[in-house]
């Protein structure tokens, strides 16, 4: 027998900034002067986003005398698909984009999602920035390099783990945010609090009229405390092999929701609030979650104005089909990631991925009805 090694041991620093703006097109024009990530910046975003805002943003980067262009796409999770990234991709091509050129992902979470799997595929893979324009996209999904895209009967179920080398968040852009946008960002933030920070929890049942209101001066404070704790989950386990599930608190059933829904009754952030209430739910039916806090959870997203009860018409038995396609799934046996309470998510040794019996989910998803 012959055997021959191909030695490939490396080390790679894969680290970056989340800078926080109130004018972040400026910093990111500048900086790319100064230290350039691309040749060429193919700018990706949806046309919700490029109408918006797009014409700024090019005057930025043209003013430093940038090389970049704008690539758009139709809004909307319908369009979240492998054949949107093909046709990205070609029109990457005809623009001359190689393999030292960049993408910068400007938008909410699905143009993210979008532009970052564009680049993480794009001639093998070439970097990219991220520059989040709505609340979601800022507290949670710009942060941590998972991108990708829907296939037809599972959401996100084709991606990659690709870090951007920097994370611009541009907070003037929440001043033209929709109210269910906002809403719909939220969301993320109170499944942050809940995870791992009761204080932050309790900051957020004091202030949610002023933050719904648009405090620019307290959304800031909130959006920097998200960072830090998505920051610090992705700091110790990269590619989700056990503490980063713990973000997908609440995604379980509301992934199901979103896909029996066919995406059009729901924002995510909306069935995740609803999910949220489901897993605390079965966390208290466990023995883990004490009533009170599962109560002050379901009464703080209601607050917010997000929805935490499942529709009648949507039956159990359909959405613990669809919980077969999740993730965290394994031999065929449903995990959930659970709270133990406020600020705390549970574990038995170790594992955050916990096992739950079709009775309990049942059960719970009937209640969540309520």
């Amino acid at each position: 027998m012959t055997r021959i090694k191909v030695n490939l041991r490396k080390r790679i620093d894969s680290s970056y900034n989340i800078y926080i703006e109130n004018n972040a097109f400026s910093k990111i024009a500048a900086d790319l002067k100064r230290k350039p990530a691309g040749n060429k910046y193919a700018v990706i975003t949806d046309s919700n986003v490029k109408r918006i805002f797009g014409k700024q943003l090019m005057k930025h980067l043209k003013r430093k005398r940038l090389d970049a262009c704008m690539i758009d796409f139709p809004p909307g999770e319908s369009n979240k698909r492998l054949k949107t990234i093909e046709s990205i991709q070609e029109r990457m091509l005809a623009k001359g984009l190689n393999r030292k050129s960049a993408v910068i992902a400007f938008g909410g979470g699905i143009a993210g999602d979008v532009a970052g799997f564009a680049a993480a595929s794009y001639m093998r893979g070439i970097p990219f920035i991220q520059l989040p324009t709505s609340l979601l996209a800022m507290v949670d999904s710009s942060i941590g390099g998972k991108v990708g895209v829907d296939l037809p009967s599972g959401k996100n179920s084709s991606g990659a783990f690709k870090q951007p080398e920097s994370v611009y968040i541009h907070l003037n852009a929440l001043k033209s945010l929709p109210e269910r946008e906002m809403r719909n960002g939220m969301a993320e933030v109170v499944k942050h609090a809940v995870m791992a920070d009761k204080k932050l929890f309790s900051f957020l049942e004091k202030n949610v009229n002023r933050i719904m209101g648009g405090n620019m001066k307290i959304l800031g404070k909130v959006i920097k405390r998200n960072c830090e704790i998505k920051g610090r989950i992705v700091e110790k386990d990269e590619l989700e092999e056990n503490l980063r599930k713990t973000v997908n608190y609440g995604h379980t059933v509301g992934h199901a929701l979103e896909v029996l829904t066919n995406y059009r009754k729901y924002s995510h952030g909306e069935a995740i609030a609803i999910g949220m209430n489901a897993a605390a739910i079965i966390s208290e039916k466990m023995g883990l979650m004490d009533s009170g806090d599962v109560k002050r959870q379901r009464l703080l997203l209601e607050r917010i104005g997000l929805p935490t009860k499942i529709p009648k018409n949507i039956s159990n038995a359909k959405i613990l089909r669809e919980l077969k396609k999740d993730k965290k799934v394994i031999d065929g046996v449903e995990k959930f990631v659970l709270p133990k309470k406020i600020g705390k998510m549970h574990s038995i040794k170790g594992n955050y991925a916990l096992d739950v019996s079709k009775g309990i989910i049942s059960g719970a998803l009937s209640e969540a009805r309520k």
